[in-house]
């Protein structure tokens, strides 16, 4: 796996700064206070330690004002102590225990620091037999002190004296630096990794207050230290909801101290894998979970919905023509119902599969992640032609046709192919359901991938069990003739649309290999067809003449094809391609922004682009307003639009975010209107 943009960041930002103070680390023990020091450190012995005791050391810690060290973890920059000890023969020292840290952010970097003074305390172990009397123990430590423009490397070799025995004095201020030590929770924690977050289940009673949570996770590569945290409780446990990060690890182990909001409060915990309960009570600035049932009939729902969203009109076609063979007879009405479902819902769950397994994988995917590929594009207008041709009659072959006399086998091939081509798109409820599927665990998020098969496919599936809708269809005549070639006009502008995806994909050079390519294996069928109606053997004849095409495909693909980049599109805008860098300026600017996330291959974003967003009363509001525009263009892979979108629990596009001046940002409707984006212009 590669490591993230800001993880590259943190290493640099660690390996500049040593290159730069290194040469004055030495320096800075030997100056004068006023002059380098950055503070001070010491080691104290709490008492005199029985023969096969053990006792606690302090590391003391107190930087100077505008100061501060770090947690063990650092965060996303920083450095944590490294520790070398010298010690009698026998004598061992423990883990390494700290005080609660705190967050530090800036300019986005989320550091894990301490302020002021501070100690983590080393318990030390003496050995069974040992003869009383003073020992001394020595460590050579190593830790960074910043500020907020200076980073400095410091290190120091810190001694003190040890006694063996009994009787003497406990040092005054061990009681207030364990105080500041997070204690250990006397239960395990659960652990849960998803494709996402790492999700914590800690014990801790339902009558304990808890202001503002955080949780500090010790192992780095897990998880993104500045995104938002949300916490949930369940009983007597806190569920933690963490996006992942970093290198993006699934540890065996995990540990960690929980702030709880106080002033140094906080609990240590150890973590194993187990369940993690998906319900709970949301606490004060976390949205609240939503619960299985709930987002099955949303999928449910965004599916059923979907078959009247603008994206799924090139399948309209293939669905007029199974509703028209519906009425033929009761049974076989029924058995096309069910070929239908079973391909659409077996479709829903291969791609849905399919993306989970990518995105458990390290790979920034989303739905429709298919359409982003060009090899895909190429495929799916293949089918296209063929079936626009098929439709016009060019073509008779009863084992493709999606039409006539197929069966349940052509139903239900229909099914995955209608699937195939409506899932791009994102609609009401289905949106929520699905940015939920890619958090949820595998089991939970195939039964939402299927609930939306099983939507989509609903209409069909009634109207093959349900006589009464049934015969409210026309009856099977010559009128379904003329209906099938009259659909051969929609499914040719969908052949038209992925050619010009495969263009924007591609290049016009590959475009019209992939046509030429096309219309070749079309020539193929129309000839074989023919043949098959005169009863001769046809498929020698298909052979000759497609195989030339073909190769000519496989060869000239690849040779012509043209990565695309983003923004290419045309707008009365003019706005700026997303970055996190650029939308962080455009927020800093004191003025609205606008953010839009849109596909070539997403006709929901098309149409709101051309009735709502680029449109002159819309322009003239934004300029008034001074509204910085953003548009994310995802037509193509896009990582850090895809981790985006999955931080706003958006599973695919259209996407649509207004920042105000003043107040939180706010996710619109995915079907937009004019008006609506002039008066949040003027609302500012």
């Amino acid at each position: 796996m590669r490591a993230s943009l800001m993880d590259l960041f943190r290493y640099l930002l660690v390996a500049v700064a040593l290159s730069l103070a290194l040469p004055n680390a030495a320096w800075a023990q030997g100056n004068p206070p006023d002059m380098m020091d950055r503070g001070s450190a010491r080691l104290v012995a709490e008492r005199a330690i029985a023969p096969g005791a053990s006792g606690d050391l302090a590391l003391v810690f107190l930087p100077n004002e505008g100061w501060h060290g770090y947690w063990r973890n650092p965060g996303d920059a920083g450095q944590g102590m490294v520790l070398e000890w010298q010690l009698p023969a026998g004598w061992s020292v423990g883990e390494t225990q700290y005080p609660v840290p705190q967050t530090y952010v800036i300019q986005g970097i989320m550091n894990h620091i301490f302020e002021g003074e501070h100690a983590v305390l080393v318990p030390l172990a003496v050995p069974d037999g040992t003869a009383p009397g003073a020992y001394r123990v020595t460590v050579f430590a190593r830790w960074l002190t910043c500020s907020e423009s200076l980073c400095v490397p410091q290190q120091a070799t810190l001694s003190t004296a040890i006694s063996v025995g009994e009787g003497v004095e406990v040092h005054p201020r061990f009681d207030s630096w364990r105080a500041a030590i997070a204690p250990l929770l006397d239960r395990k924690a659960s652990l849960q990794f998803t494709a996402e977050a790492l999700r914590l289940s800690i014990p801790l009673p339902a009558a304990m207050e808890i202001a503002s949570p955080h949780v500090f996770i010790a192992q780095e590569q897990l998880v993104d230290y500045n995104a938002p945290q949300r916490f949930y409780r369940d009983g007597d446990a806190l569920i933690v909801e963490i996006p992942r990060g970093g290198l993006r690890h699934e540890a065996q182990a995990v540990s960690g101290i929980i702030a709880l909001g106080g002033a140094r409060d906080g609990l240590r915990f150890e973590a194993e894998p187990g369940e993690v309960s998906t319900g709970g009570e949301a606490l004060d600035g976390t949205e609240q979970p939503t619960s299985l049932a709930w987002l099955i009939l949303a999928a449910l729902a965004g599916g059923l919905i979907l078959n009247l969203m603008p994206c799924v009109f090139p399948i309209l076609s293939l669905k007029a023509m199974t509703l028209a063979r519906a009425g033929e007879s009761a049974a076989g009405a029924r058995r096309e119902a069910l070929a239908y479902s079973a391909g659409v819902v077996l479709a829903c769950l291969a791609l849905g599969g399919l993306l989970l397994a990518l995105r458990a994988g390290g790979e920034q995917i989303g739905w429709a992640f298919q359409l982003q590929e060009p090899g895909v594009v190429v495929a799916l207008l293949v089918l296209a032609v063929l079936i626009t041709a098929n439709f016009a009659g060019l073509f008779e072959l009863p084992s493709l046709s999606v039409t006539r006399t197929g069966g349940p086998g052509s139903s239900f091939a229909t099914g995955l192919l209608a699937a195939f081509v409506a899932t791009p798109c994102t609609g009401p409820f289905m949106a929520a359901a699905l940015g939920a599927a890619l958090l949820l665990p595998t089991a939970q998020a195939l039964l939402l991938f299927a609930a939306l098969g099983l939507g989509l496919a609903l209409p069909f599936l009634l109207l093959g069990f349900v006589p009464a809708l049934r015969n409210r269809l026309p009856r099977p005549g010559p009128w379904m003739d003329r209906f099938r070639k009259a659909m051969a006009i929609p499914m040719g502008l969908t052949a038209l649309a992925l050619i010009w995806l495969a263009t924007r994909l591609g290049g016009q050079g590959f475009a019209l290999v992939a046509l030429v390519m096309t219309v070749g294996l079309v020539i193929a069928l129309m000839v074989t067809g023919r043949l098959q109606r005169a009863g001769k053997l046809a498929w020698p004849a298909f052979g000759l003449i497609a195989a030339p095409f073909a190769l000519f495909g496989a060869f000239a693909l690849p040779a012509s094809f043209t990565p695309a980049t983003a923004g290419q599109a045309e707008s009365i805008h003019s706005p700026i391609n997303y970055s996190e860098a650029a939308l962080a300026e455009a927020r800093a600017s004191g003025q609205p922004v606008f953010l839009w996330f849109t596909a070539d291959w997403c006709l929901t974003c098309k149409v709101n682009e051309g009735v709502a967003i680029e449109r002159d009363e819309v322009r003239d509001a934004f300029e008034a307003a001074g509204v910085v525009t953003m548009r994310g263009d995802w037509t193509v892979r896009d990582e850090a639009i895809t981790r985006f979108l999955t931080e706003q629990g958006a599973a695919g596009v259209p996407l649509y975010l207004w920042y105000p001046v003043n107040g939180p940002p706010q996710q619109l409707p995915q079907l937009l209107t004019p008006d609506m984006l002039v008066e949040l212009a003027e609302a500012g």
